[in-house]
C-alpha cells in the first residue's frame, strides 16, 4: 500500500503542531491531558512516516546517481536494498494509521464464568484466571479481584478482576468468548476425557466521563455475604446488589467486609458493562464487518480449545494450533497467541482498506 506524499506531510505537520503546543506551557487541565493523549497516539505513526519519507527521498537521489558511470554500480546496489525495504515500511505505516479503538489504551475488566462441565468447568475457570495473571505479570500489569464466587472443589464459579496497565484492553479484547478444555478430570476414576467450558468476557474499564449514571436509576440492596458451602463470611449486611433499572443490568459484590468498598467495586463493574452496551449500540451498524475480522467478540462464540492429552491449544478463529499448552496456561506463552490474533486482525483490516 502506497501512502501519498501529501498524507506524510499532514502527519509531520500535525505532530510538529502537537510538539509545539506541549512545549508552550500554556496547556492546563483537560486540554493538557487530551494533547498528551493525541501526542502519544501520533508519535509512533509520525516516526514510521519519517522513515518512509526518508527512504523515498534516498531512492530518488540514488535513481539520479545511476546515470553517473562512476556511481552506477554502488547506487544500483543500494537501490535494490532500499526498494526491497520500502514496501514493508509502508505496510507498517498503513497499519499504524488504521483507525484505533478508542478503548484500546484503557485498563480492562476481566470476567470468567464456569460453563458446561460442573466442577471441572470451575477448575478450568481457575486455570484461565491464573493464565491471565501470569500474562499480566510478565507485562507489568496489576490484577485486582473485584468479585469472587469460589467453587467447593477449587476454582471459580465466577471471578471478576480489574486488570490495570497500559494498553490492556488492546491486548486482551480478543479473549472474549467460550474457552473449551479437553482432559481427564481429577474426579474421573475411569480415565475418560471430558469436555468442559468457561466463558471469558473482557470489557474496557469505564470512568465517570465515559458513562454518566443517574443515581435515581439505581436500585441498591444489601444482604449478608456467604461463602462456599454456605458459611457466612461475616455477620453484617456488607454484600451489595446494584440493579440499573433502565437496562436491567444487575451487579453483585460480596468479597470485602466493607459495604462501602463492595459498593465501589460493584459500581466499577456496572460502569464497564454499561460502557460496553453503549459501544455495542454505537458499533451496531458495523457488526457484520467486525464478524469478518478476527472473531465477533460474541461471548457465545467458541474461540479456543485446550487439549491436555495432546498438549495443544487451538484458536479456531484463525486456525492457529500450538503444541505449547503448559507454557500458555502459565501465562507467558499466551503472548504468542494474542500477538498472532492482533496481527491477523490488522492484516484483514488492511486488506479491507485496499479493496
Amino acid at each position: 500500500m502506497t501512502i501519498p506524499a501529501e498524507r506524510l506531510d499532514q502527519i509531520a505537520n500535525r505532530f510538529a503542531e502537537l510538539e509545539a503546543r506541549m512545549a508552550s506551557g500554556t496547556l492546563e487541565g483537560e486540554a493538557f491531558v487530551q494533547a498528551s493523549r493525541d501526542y502519544a497516539e501520533l508519535e509512533p505513526v509520525a516516526k514510521i512516516a519519517n522513515e518512509v519519507k526518508a527512504m523515498r527521498a534516498e531512492i530518488a537521489e540514488l535513481s539520479e546517481l545511476v546515470s553517473d558511470p562512476e556511481m552506477k554500480a554502488l547506487a544500483e546496489e543500494e537501490l535494490v536494498e532500499l526498494k526491497a525495504k520500502l514496501p514493508e515500511a509502508e505496510r507498517r505505516l498503513a497499519a499504524a494509521m488504521l483507525p484505533r479503538d478508542k478503548a484500546d489504551a484503557k485498563p480492562a475488566m476481566l470476567e470468567i464464568r464456569a460453563g458446561t462441565g460442573g466442577d471441572e468447568a470451575a477448575l478450568f475457570a481457575g486455570d484461565l484466571y491464573r493464565m491471565y495473571e501470569g500474562y499480566a505479570a510478565e507485562r507489568g500489569w496489576k490484577v485486582e479481584p473485584v468479585s469472587i464466587s469460589a467453587s467447593d472443589v477449587g476454582g471459580y464459579k465466577e471471578i471478576i478482576a480489574n486488570v490495570k496497565g497500559t494498553g490492556v484492553f488492546a491486548k486482551l479484547k480478543f479473549e472474549s468468548g467460550v474457552h473449551r478444555v479437553q482432559r481427564v478430570p481429577v474426579t474421573e476414576s475411569g480415565g475418560r476425557i471430558h469436555t468442559s467450558a468457561a466463558t471469558v468476557a473482557v470489557l474496557p474499564e469505564a470512568d465517570d466521563v465515559d458513562v454518566q449514571i443517574d443515581p435515581t436509576d439505581l436500585k441498591i440492596d444489601t444482604y449478608r455475604a456467604s461463602g462456599a458451602g454456605g458459611q457466612h463470611v461475616n455477620t453484617t449486611d456488607s454484600a451489595i446488589r446494584i440493579t440499573h433499572l433502565p437496562t436491567d443490568t444487575v451487579v453483585t459484590c460480596q468479597d470485602g467486609r466493607s459495604q462501602h468498598k463492595n459498593r465501589e467495586k460493584a459500581m466499577q463493574v456496572l460502569r464497564a458493562r454499561l460502557f460496553e452496551k453503549q459501544r455495542d449500540a454505537v458499533e451496531g451498524a458495523e457488526a457484520e464487518a467486525r464478524k469478518a475480522m478476527v472473531g465477533s467478540g460474541d461471548r457465545s462464540e467458541r474461540i479456543r480449545t485446550y487439549n491436555f492429552p495432546q498438549g495443544r491449544v487451538t484458536d479456531h478463529r484463525i486456525g492457529l494450533t500450538l503444541q505449547k499448552l503448559p507454557q500458555i496456561l502459565e501465562g507467558p506463552g499466551l503472548g504468542e497467541v494474542i500477538d498472532t490474533l492482533i496481527a491477523e486482525d490488522e492484516a484483514k483490516r488492511l486488506a479491507a482498506m485496499e479493496e
